[in-house]
């Protein structure tokens, strides 16, 4: 079978020609041979990897620990559990970021109930949190 012509991979994908391009400079995807024409000519896998890649993207992972779990799904000499430690690290992660997400809710929460949304900006709790004041987890402001 013929090679793929960098369109026909990006289509294939579901992706633009510069991320096929972008991949290929992070070591995402090997660089393909070139034909005489000079144009590349890729291995109809590339399509199965830059999938696999918009996939890990799609839970989150970066494309550093995507570049990680390319290196263990191409049999660096690691099994299933290092893929599952791998996630699992990913999970508590995740777990982190949201508790970080669920405390700005609580204090952004807390500060549109402080805000009537009338009056002067002078004495906004909104605006003067962002200028510099914060605020403590009992509510009370502080001066940064």
């Amino acid at each position: 079978m013929a090679g793929l012509t960098i369109g026909q991979v990006a289509h294939r994908s579901a992706v633009n020609v510069e991320t096929v391009r972008y991949y290929e400079r992070r070591g995402l995807i090997s660089a393909p041979p070139r034909r005489e024409s000079g144009y590349r000519q890729y291995d109809p896998q590339a399509v199965q990897r830059i999938q696999f890649i918009k996939r890990a993207q799609e839970l989150g992972f970066t494309l550093k620990e995507i570049g990680q779990l390319l290196a263990l799904a191409d049999g660096d000499g690691s099994g299933c559990g290092d893929v599952r430690d791998f996630a699992t690290k990913k999970v508590a992660d995740v777990e982190s970021k949201i508790r970080h997400l669920q405390n700005l809710k609580k204090v952004l929460t807390r500060l549109v109930r402080q805000c009537s949304g009338e009056g002067p900006l002078a004495g906004c709790p909104i605006i003067e949190s962002l200028a510099g004041d914060t605020e403590t987890e009992d509510g009370r402001r502080r001066k940064r």
